[in-house]
């Protein structure tokens, strides 16, 4: 194993364990650590419901972090680890930090834009290409998605039986 898959596989733990800030807040779990020189700049996790933002997904959050620790919206030679592929705005937003690399566990077939649509960092018409490595971890991180959703299904599904109970 190379030292970049063991360091890349460092930070992917790291995002791993913010992301279960995001699920014991009852949010989709999805952390995000931007890393410098070999250290973490910024860190972040999914809350846009409980932060009423709609842009508080984890890769912003981490991204502002690194920003103003760093006192510079600009994080050349910064990488970021994420448990899932990012979508079309955390994308754009690692575009205008300059992100050198994204490094991200699990792809996001429905909105992902690194890789499974639109390929963001590959069109000829944005002004700063990022390298991506994916797949880090992969299985870990779409365990920790898929678990989730699993279980607010069967909460779901129990609140409505017992819903359906009570009115009968």
């Amino acid at each position: 194993m190379s030292d970049q898959l063991l360091q890349d596989e460092l930070w992917m733990h790291e995002a791993l364990s913010l992301a279960d800030h995001a699920e014991n807040a009852g949010e989709v779990p999805v952390g995000a650590v931007v890393v410098l020189n070999g250290e973490v700049i910024g860190e972040g996790w999914n809350h846009p419901i409980s932060g009423h933002d709609p842009t508080a997904h984890a890769e912003i959050m981490a991204l502002r972090d690194a920003a103003s620790r760093v006192g510079n919206y600009r994080l050349v030679n910064a990488d970021l680890y994420v448990t899932i592929e990012p979508c079309t705005m955390c994308a754009g937003a690692m575009v205008h930090s300059r992100i050198r690399r994204l490094v991200y566990g699990a792809p996001e077939e429905k909105s992902g834009v690194a890789q499974s649509n639109g390929l963001l960092f590959e069109q000829p018409w944005i002004n700063h290409h990022v390298e991506i490595v994916s797949g880090v971890l992969a299985e870990l991180c779409a365990d920790k998605i898929s678990g989730f959703f699993q279980r607010r299904r069967a909460e779901k599904k129990a609140i409505k039986k017992a819903a359906k109970e009570q009115g009968d």
